[in-house]
């Protein structure tokens, strides 16, 4: 079945280029109307101008994701235009690449502000508006590096992960309403990653290989709490599980035992994927009943 976003209307943030530019002009492709934001007016006027010049409909936003007010400035003006917003795709990010002894805190704390608090900023400056509406489709970028880590890479790391901890929440709490917030981890040549990988495999890594992934997770039939992998056109689902563990009781020798069974600990054999935070006590509530019960 087509995806078709007629009538759509979608804000892609960091869409002046690579990814967010890919995204923005494949959901516009798809019949929805944009709001391409981008640091870089001059960028994000480019790629608006790339989609009209295809028929489509599209408005450059320019703002920091990081300037709360910017962005709420940005969900107003798209309000006022259209009269609603059904897509927000959480794009914009940075990289400050270095080993944690050699960083400085303050690029940990700018590259927080970026993926974390960019897309806290956005996704906040809709969600009533979706609530209202009972629709609504999200996606937060987070990372492999923040899913399996990455040399020199323990801020962008740590904000890829934090995202997933906000799309485990925010779509629990927007079930009700019919948001649905999902993550895309993508593997792709951008301006980010210039330089990190050879050109050979560069040339598959092709940022529009990634877009049909967001096209996915944004349409009307769309998943919800998945963590899409892409890139090169190959896409795989992560997932955050939990083992069945054991019980090592709250003994003086419970450490003991717990590194004496790492192995048992560690199986994967029945894990789950949680829906909710309360299934790791529930789990360990059932085994501490069974070994009172001997």
């Amino acid at each position: 079945m087509t995806i078709d976003l007629s009538g759509r209307v979608a804000i892609v943030t960091g869409a002046g280029g690579g990814l967010g530019r890919e995204h923005a002009l494949l959901l516009a492709r798809r019949g929805a109307k944009l709001v391409v934001n981008e640091l870089d007016a001059d960028a994000a006027t480019r790629v608006v101008a790339e989609i009209e010049a295809a028929g489509g409909e599209a408005v450059a936003a320019p703002a920091s994701v990081t300037d709360r007010d910017a962005v709420e400035r940005m969900v107003r003006d798209t309000l006022d235009r259209w009269g609603r917003i059904d897509i927000l795709v959480n794009n914009a990010g940075i990289l400050r690449d270095k080993s944690f002894a050699k960083m400085d805190l303050d690029d940990f704390r700018l590259v927080m502000d970026v993926h974390v608090m960019g897309a806290v900023y956005c996704t906040k400056a809709v969600w009533d508006h979706m609530r209202e509406r009972n629709y609504g489709r999200i996606v937060l970028t987070t990372s492999s590096s923040g899913l399996y880590g990455n040399f020199g890479q323990s801020n962008y790391g740590a904000a890829k992960m934090a995202l997933v901890g906000l799309m485990q929440t925010l779509a629990i709490e927007g079930a009700r309403n019919g948001i649905r917030v999902n993550c895309i981890a993508p593997t792709a040549a951008t301006a980010m990653t210039e330089g990190l990988l050879p050109p050979d495999i560069l040339a598959q890594l092709a940022p529009a290989s990634v877009s049909p992934g967001v096209l996915a997770l944004v349409g009307e039939d769309a998943p919800t709490r998945t963590i899409l992998c892409a890139g090169a056109g190959g896409f795989e689902q992560a997932h955050v599980t939990l083992t069945q563990g054991i019980h090592a009781g709250t003994g003086d020798d419970a450490a003991e035992r717990i590194a004496a069974h790492w192995r048992e600990i560690a199986d994967p054999a029945g894990q789950i994927v949680p829906e909710a935070g309360s299934a790791q006590g529930a789990l360990e509530i059932v085994k501490a009943g069974r070994g009172a019960a001997g």
